[in-house]
């Protein structure tokens, strides 16, 4: 008998967890991104509805900080440094905290974006920026807690969010400008002495045209105050792979002083190997 209990005991305990039924969450889940100029925004945030029931002032008490949704923090991502109402936000993810009014609301950007609901200690340490915007009335109820990114320009948008009756919107300010002009005058400069590295050292790993690496290397040196000990290595094996010797001892030797000077083991050993190797008095 005592057996016959244990099996069936398994039997049930086995069907209990077959019979577990996957349903949809009252809050489900939202992820929106929207590129804003040249800036990326990310926003992640739950969805609750109203289900019949009166959401502000009641369900969402007035001047009470809010998660600004349901579950998990809502959270929003900028791939670079924004303005809100004159202040810096740095690139990065932030929680979005909110205490809604009748007619206005307190918009908290918080650097805590971990974890659920309102943190249990408020610590203003951590608002990256905050603002105060004003309540829209609008016609239509909206069912279901939405966030929106609206009235798009090259350098700013509006983050919208909108329940029942409510609409605010939290204008935030992306440095496009700022980032073709850097973009302009760099080009419109020409190369760098980076590039110029760069595109010498490329060609010479992969074997490409010799004479336009040493060329490029020689602008490189020449717009460097101070080539390094492992730059001048790059233009010694460019210099012996073109078949200028002489330039690339004179290279070698000045990158052996300055990996000697640096107390740079392996830089050292490279350009001695390579001064033997190129018979250098």
């Amino acid at each position: 008998m005592k057996k016959l209990v244990l099996i069936l005991l398994a039997v049930v305990a086995t069907y209990s967890v077959q019979a577990q039924i996957e349903t949809p969450a009252p809050s489900p889940a939202a992820k929106v991104w929207q590129t804003v100029g040249l800036t990326d925004v990310t926003l992640e945030y739950s969805r609750p509805s109203m289900r019949g029931r009166t959401i502000f002032g009641d369900l969402v008490p007035y001047d009470m900080l809010w998660r600004t949704g349901a579950n998990a923090r809502t959270k929003i991502t900028f791939s670079d440094d924004v303005m809100v109402d004159g202040q810096a936000l740095k690139a990065g993810t932030y929680a979005i905290f909110t205490k809604p009014g009748s007619s206005s609301w307190e918009v908290f950007f918080y650097t805590d974006a971990q974890g659920g609901g309102t943190p249990s200690e408020w610590d203003e340490s951590k608002v990256a920026a905050k603002t105060t915007v004003e309540v829209y009335k609008m016609e239509m109820p909206i069912e279901t807690f939405t966030m929106t990114f609206d009235d798009l320009t090259s350098n700013s948008a509006v983050l919208g969010i909108l329940w029942e009756k409510a609409y605010v919107g939290v204008k935030f300010e992306v440095p496009t400008d700022a980032m073709v002009m850097k973009d302009i005058e760099k080009t419109m400069a020409g190369p760098g002495a980076g590039d110029y590295y760069a595109a010498a050292v490329y060609y010479y790993s992969e074997g490409k045209d010799i004479a336009k690496a040493k060329a490029w290397m020689d602008k490189a040196m020449a717009m460097t105050e101070k080539p390094a000990f492992w730059q001048l290595r790059q233009q010694s094996l460019i210099y012996a792979k073109a078949g200028d010797k002489k330039g690339a001892i004179e290279a070698a030797k000045k990158s052996l002083a300055g990996a000697e000077a640096a107390g740079n083991a392996d830089y050292i050993k490279m350009n001695k190997d390579s001064l033997k190797e190129w018979g250098a008095k």
